[in-house]
């Protein structure tokens, strides 16, 4: 038995520049219009058994879009960022230099005061490994950073290769196998 899952990153609540850590904003407009041009190839996954998305605003206002009805999982929320909370990474680099540069160069440094990126890493890889192991497919709907957390986690990567993966909106990642044997497919989003 195996289990499929499929990782669907949130449509946009604003522009890449202008994102923000922990961002709860809900989607805006180009976000909507993103979901109405790849609805149809998404819609279908509503059909899995088991439907879930992030706490944030945009990723249960996307999962609803597409029909999924899902179901809000704490454990898919993003990495915690402690006092980084709501600002931009220029902003926090224009004001703690040496705490970003600490923070991307070690996966285990939580200079904000939240998560590590090992911590994050970890987190959502325990997830993964404790959904149901039957045949079936499982939807999630997630922040770009829980979807390249899980690929890290899926192909057991050194944590700095999270840095090196990008997860426009709309794409999905999908994992087959089962705990610690992750076949992976990865297709690009709207953005």
């Amino acid at each position: 038995m195996s289990v499929r899952f499929c990782l669907v990153a949130a449509a946009r609540s604003s522009s890449l520049l202008a994102e923000r850590f922990d961002d709860d904003r809900p989607l805006d407009h180009a976000g909507w219009h993103e979901i109405q041009l790849v609805a149809h190839t998404l819609v279908p996954l509503g059909g899995a058994e088991l439907r879930y998305c992030s706490p944030t605003p945009r990723s249960r206002a996307t999962g609803d879009a597409l029909g999924f009805a899902p179901m809000a999982q704490p454990a898919l929320r993003d990495c915690d960022m402690g006092r980084w909370r709501g600002l931009t990474l220029a902003e926090v680099t224009a004001r703690e230099p040496a705490a970003v540069d600490a923070w991307l160069a070690d996966p285990r440094s939580a200079p904000h005061g939240g998560e590590s990126l090992h911590a994050f890493i970890s987190r959502i890889g325990g997830w993964l490994d404790t959904r149901p192991a039957r045949d079936g497919l499982i939807v999630a709907v997630a922040e770009p950073a829980v979807i390249r957390a899980a690929l890290v986690y899926a192909l057991n990567a050194p944590p700095p290769a999270y840095w090196n993966v990008d997860v426009r909106p709309l794409s999905t990642l999908t994992l087959t196998g089962l705990p610690g044997r992750w076949s992976v497919n990865l297709e690009a989003g709207a953005g």
